[in-house]
C-alpha cells in the first residue's frame, strides 16, 4: 500500500527562504544602514524566524557580508570568460568596461556605497566586508581575465592587478565620484570614458 503524503524537498525550500533573508537584508542596509537594521525587522520582512537567521549566518555582520556577496555577484558574472570570449580585444575590453559601469551606475549601487561609506567611519569592519566582498573580488576576477589574454598572446602585462587598475578607474573616470555626490548619470559620457579607456588600455598593452 502506498504513502499518499507528499515527498518533502528541503533543499528548493531552503534555498527560497535564504533568498527572502538576503533580499530582506540588502533592502534594509540599503535603506537604513548597518547600524540602524535589526534582525528582528529583517526575520519579519523576511517571514522568518529570528532563530533562522541566526542559524543560517551567525550574527548581522555576516548577514551583512552574504548581503554584500550577492549583490555584488552580479558584476561578477558579467565578466566571465564565456560571455566576452569572442570578438576582437577591443570588443571584449568594451564589453567589460560596459559591465563594470553599468553597474556601479545603478542609483541602488551609488546608494548603497554612501550608505557603506557612512557606516565605516563608527564600523571599520563593514567597510572591510564590503572591500573584500566587492572591489577587492572583482579585481581578482578581472586579473585573472587579463592574464589569460595575455597567456593568448592578446596583450602584453607584468602586472595584471596593477593593468586592472588601470583600466578600472580610466572607464570610471569622475562619473563615480560625481555619482556619489548627486550629478546625474550620463550615460554618453560613459560610453566616452569607455571608449578612451579601450583606446589607451590597447595602445599600452595590446601586442603588435
Amino acid at each position: 500500500m502506498s504513502s499518499s503524503r507528499p515527498k518533502r524537498s528541503g533543499r528548493p525550500a531552503d534555498e527560497a527562504k535564504r533568498e527572502a533573508i538576503l533580499a530582506a537584508a540588502a533592502a534594509s542596509f540599503f535603506e537604513h544602514g548597518f547600524a540602524a537594521s535589526s534582525i528582528e525587522q529583517i526575520a519579519a520582512d523576511a517571514g522568518v524566524s529570528k532563530v533562522t537567521i541566526y542559524n543560517r549566518f551567525g550574527d548581522k555582520r555576516a548577514l551583512f557580508t552574504a548581503a554584500v556577496e550577492q549583490e555584488c555577484a552580479q558584476l561578477r558574472g558579467s565578466l566571465e570568460v564565456p560571455k566576452i570570449a569572442s570578438g576582437s580585444l577591443r570588443d571584449r575590453l568594451t564589453a567589460i568596461g560596459e559591465a563594470m559601469v553599468t553597474f556601479l551606475s545603478r542609483p541602488r549601487m551609488v546608494q548603497f556605497e554612501r550608505r557603506i561609506a557612512a557606516e565605516t567611519e563608527h564600523e571599520p569592519a563593514v567597510g572591510e566586508a564590503f572591500l573584500a566582498a566587492g572591489p577587492l573580488r572583482m579585481k581578482k576576477a578581472f586579473a585573472a581575465l587579463l592574464a589569460a589574454m595575455h597567456d593568448a598572446g592578446d596583450i602584453e602585462i607584468d602586472d595584471a592587478e596593477l593593468a586592472a587598475e588601470q583600466f578600472a578607474s580610466m572607464c570610471k573616470g569622475m562619473g563615480d565620484l560625481e555619482r556619489r555626490f548627486g550629478v546625474p548619470d550620463d550615460p554618453r559620457r560613459n560610453r566616452e570614458r569607455i571608449a578612451g579607456a579601450v583606446e589607451v588600455f590597447c595602445r599600452a598593452y595590446a601586442r603588435r
